[in-house]
């Protein structure tokens, strides 16, 4: 086995990885996750990920349950009882909001269906007045 020339990637510092699995897990961006004072850049992460499949796979599972937590906070938002018009109105641009996002990032789970099944078959009957040369 050959090996790649340059540096070994550095491991993800365990500290970090945990504490940003539940971050994003909780539904929460990743970006705001690298703003707090001794957390690594957002760079860094994607490199982390790029360099450790194990590490990109718990994100990614993270990242799941982040968009279950959107779509509960959304329930709860949308359930909460309302004071008035105002209220209603913030919490509808809200509930939006997150669904439009759940929608874009994950289509498959929250994006509207947008593909059309078809079961059984076609046929195709093509009747011409031109004389079959074959007789048939």
């Amino acid at each position: 086995m050959k090996r790649k020339p340059g540096r070994p990637p550095e491991p993800v510092p365990a500290h970090h990885a945990d504490s940003l699995v539940a971050w994003i897990s909780d539904g929460k961006p990743l970006r705001e996750w690298c703003r707090q004072p001794g957390h690594p850049e957002w760079r860094t992460v994607y490199h982390w990920m790029d360099k450790d499949p194990q590490f990109a796979a718990r994100i990614a599972r993270a990242r799941e349950d982040g968009y279950d937590e959107l779509a509960e906070k959304a329930m709860r938002i949308a359930f909460d009882p309302c004071n008035d018009q105002v209220e209603v109105t913030q919490r509808r641009l809200q509930v939006d909001t997150i669904l439009k996002l759940l929608a874009k990032w994950n289509p498959r789970k929250y994006g509207d269906r947008q593909q059309l099944d078809h079961s059984g078959g076609v046929n195709i009957v093509l009747k011409t007045n031109v004389p079959d040369p074959q007789g048939d």
